[in-house]
């Protein structure tokens, strides 16, 4: 079993890039290039909803990029718990963080919540591929 310490020696900068990462690819799975109308329009927003939600984003934006470094961290404890090296393995890794949290928390969220399939499958459609890359990071940089 991998020692454990408190903070993983040579981790802050992997950790913080595949937080990157990750926020980037929201920037552009949630932009007009990809799944923004799409994403509007599953939800029913109005242009005045998505103006509102744009004033706001920065401060959502800042909250969003704490909770990725917090999630790469974590991920990061898993690559070295697990004993993961290499990017393939941290794939497989990412993967089995999204199907057994990822996938299952939102989905239960979703039977919930009365919304179009539509906006489930594009939020865990960005949750597989950030844990994928976050996870290939980090298993690659070990």
């Amino acid at each position: 079993m991998p020692e454990v310490t408190h903070w993983l020696p040579g981790s802050i900068l992997p950790t913080f890039v595949a937080a990157l990462v990750a926020f980037m690819l929201g920037a552009l799975w949630y932009s007009p290039v990809l799944f923004a109308k799409a994403w509007v329009a599953a939800h029913g927003y109005t242009e005045a909803d998505v103006a509102a939600m744009q004033k706001k984003a920065p401060k959502a934006y800042g909250i969003s990029f704490l909770c990725f470094l917090l999630m790469s961290h974590v991920m990061a404890w898993l690559v070295h718990l697990t004993g993961a090296t290499g990017w393939m393995y941290g794939l497989h890794l990412g993967f089995l963080c999204w199907l057994g949290f990822a996938l299952t928390l939102g989905l239960t969220a979703h039977v919930y919540s009365n919304k179009k399939l539509a906006t489930f499958l594009i939020d865990a459609g960005y949750q597989l591929v950030y844990l994928l890359m976050m996870g290939a990071i980090l298993g690659a940089w070990r």
